[in-house]
């Protein structure tokens, strides 16, 4: 059994996911493996909250370069986490 930390690497804070607070959404940046029962899982179990809904997406690395060298950045995994009526996760 895997640990939920592992599953939920960070909770994400950005301008996008600002803006879904008032619709009870939270952005994460999980495991690229774990899939929706996982994520529902660990995110109810660290932060004790009940989830209604999980949406994820993979977020593919954009392309760099340093020097003369081509290369790029890591593809990701985010969810998006939709909490029931009543729940919150504090973000501060």
């Amino acid at each position: 059994m895997k640990v939920p930390y592992d599953t939920v690497i960070s909770l994400l804070r950005t301008e996008k996911g600002t803006d879904l607070l008032p619709l009870n959404k939270y952005l994460f940046v999980v495991e690229m493996k774990s899939n929706r029962i996982q994520i529902k899982e660990a995110v109810e179990e660290i932060y004790k909250v009940k989830v209604a809904k999980v949406n994820t997406a993979i977020v593919s690395g954009k392309p760099k370069r340093v020097r003369f060298q081509a290369g790029k950045t890591a593809d990701w995994k985010k969810a998006v986490v939709t909490l029931k009526q009543g729940h919150k996760i504090e973000v501060t």
